[in-house]
C-alpha cells in the first residue's frame, strides 16, 4: 500500500516492513488457534487519517518465536537495500529486541520497531497506540534503531520485555 502526497519528498517517506507477530494475528474459531494474517498497517494508518507519505511491504508472516537468525538476516537486508531513510518494522514482541540488535548494523536510517500484545483486529488492542508512537518517533529521532512500545521509546540495549506485566521496561542499571 502506498499513500502519496504531492508535498512529501522522498526523505519524508515512511516505509513500513511487516514481519508478522501478534499485531497481524487472526483467530480461527474452528481451529482454536491464532495464525499470522495479512499486515494490518495500511488499515490502521487509514483509520487514523495519517497524512504522511508511506509505503508498506510484507517481508515475513511469522510469529516472532518462530524467527531465527536467517529470518533476521532477510529483514536486515531488505531494510538495508531500501532507499527509504525512515523505517517502521511491525514485529512480534517476543523477539523484537533480538531483531532490533541485529538492525543496529545499518547506518544512515531511523529504524523503529513496534508491535502489540494483542492482535490489531481486537477491540481492545495496543496496536494503534504503538504504531502512532512509532510514526512520531521515526519522524523525530536521529539515525539509529529504536523500539516504540507502551508509550515509550527505547534503544535495543536498554529494554527488556516484562512478560509477567505484559509490557516493555527499561533495564535498570
Amino acid at each position: 500500500m502506498t499513500r502519496d502526497y504531492k508535498t512529501a519528498s522522498d526523505t519524508e517517506l515512511i516505509k513500513f516492513f511487516s514481519v508478522g507477530g501478534t499485531i497481524d494475528k487472526v483467530y480461527f474459531d474452528q481451529k482454536s488457534e491464532y495464525q499470522v494474517g495479512e499486515p494490518k498497517i495500511g488499515e490502521i494508518l487509514a483509520e487514523a487519517n495519517v497524512t504522511v507519505q508511506f509505503e508498506s511491504e510484507s517481508v515475513l508472516r511469522k510469529d516472532s518465536l518462530d524467527m531465527n537468525d536467517e529470518d533476521r538476516g532477510i529483514v536486515c537486508e531488505r531494510i538495508r537495500k531500501d532507499t527509504a531513510r525512515r523505517i517502521v518494522v511491525t514485529h512480534g514482541t517476543d523477539t523484537m529486541i533480538e531483531t532490533a540488535k541485529r538492525l543496529e548494523e545499518i547506518t544512515g536510517k531511523v529504524i523503529v520497531l513496534t508491535g502489540s500484545m494483542t492482535p490489531a483486529n481486537f477491540k481492545s488492542t495496543d496496536a494503534d497506540f504503538n504504531i502512532g508512537c512509532a510514526v512520531a518517533a521515526v519522524q523525530s529521532l536521529p539515525d539509529g534503531v529504536y523500539i516504540a512500545m507502551n508509550g515509550r521509546i527505547f534503544t535495543p540495549r536498554s529494554v527488556w520485555k516484562n512478560v509477567a506485566m505484559n509490557r516493555f521496561e527499561p533495564i535498570e542499571k
